[in-house]
């Protein structure tokens, strides 16, 4: 008993460092954000502001167009998010359902397209989009992130697929149902919190990418918010901490309210529903 409840306690002890080693970042960004200069520049920096403001969010808004920016990051993620799901959900139930080489080659270039680095990407990627004209737009951004969070988004959605018994989809062809309506009806309800995850992963994926929408972007009306971030660091390499603190935590909030409206789903049961009455 006693050796159970000292391991119990460790993993406890283990999990709330953990936890406070993820905060950690966070907390300190946010204590930032709220800081006047004189505590930036203060020899001995403390957790909680002393004279808490909201100074630093009103320079930001005033330096640099943060909702416009914003605005971009929001429509290439939710982009990006929707047109993943909708080409993953098929693909990867005819990757887990089909036996063949051509699963099998399909599975393994997920997994090698996963090394492949951003450098060696970026200028196939940059002439294609010049030859379709969308440089310097959201939609071709948009094409960008679908094409990278895609091979992920397929993996992660056909252990879903697995997951699913075939019992399920032969009763329903006993029933008469088709095969796109037997994934429509009866495998899609049940891959909810595997959509809904790779919703998610695609979303923060895009609304945190950096690197793809800094070469692709060229007009300030056009950039997201992780390429305007950047503008609050001087030629010299000097930062505006405090902006760039409240602005950074603004572009950090998004993702968090999105992740706390869904967590539900992505925890839920896989089988929920799947009792026909």
């Amino acid at each position: 008993m006693r050796t159970s409840t000292a391991a119990r306690t460790g993993q406890y002890a283990a999990l709330l460092a953990y936890l406070g080693f993820l905060a950690f970042p966070f907390l300190w960004l946010v204590s930032i954000a709220f800081k006047p200069p004189r505590e930036l520049a203060s020899l001995h920096p403390t957790w909680i502001p002393e004279e808490p403001t909201l100074d630093n969010f009103r320079q930001a808004f005033d330096e640099q167009p943060l909702l416009r920016a914003g605005l971009n990051s929001l429509l290439a993620a939710l982009g990006a998010a929707v047109i993943a799901v909708l080409i993953a959900t098929p693909t990867a139930y005819v990757m887990a359902r089909r036996r063949g080489r051509l699963a099998k080659a399909a599975t393994g270039w997920v997994v090698v397209s996963q090394a492949f680095p951003f450098v060696l990407l970026i200028i196939p990627l940059f002439l294609v989009l010049k030859n379709l004209g969308l440089i310097n737009s959201v939609p071709g951004l948009v094409m960008v992130y679908v094409v990278w969070s895609l091979p992920f988004a397929l993996w992660m959605l056909a252990g879903y697929v697995r997951a699913v018994p075939r019992e399920l989809e032969e009763a329903a062809a006993v029933d008469g149902a088709g095969r796109l309506r037997t994934l429509v009806s009866v495998t899609a309800p049940l891959l909810a919190p595997g959509i809904v995850a790779t919703a998610l992963f695609a979303f923060i994926t895009a609304w945190n990418e950096f690197f793809f929408a800094l070469v692709l972007l060229k007009t300030p009306e056009k950039q997201t918010l992780p390429v305007v971030l950047t503008h609050f660091i001087g030629a010299e390499g000097v930062a505006d901490l405090g902006p760039l603190a409240a602005a950074a935590f603004l572009a950090t909030l998004p993702s968090l309210v999105v992740f706390a409206l869904i967590q539900r789903r992505i925890t839920g049961g896989m089988l929920a529903g799947a009792v026909k009455s």
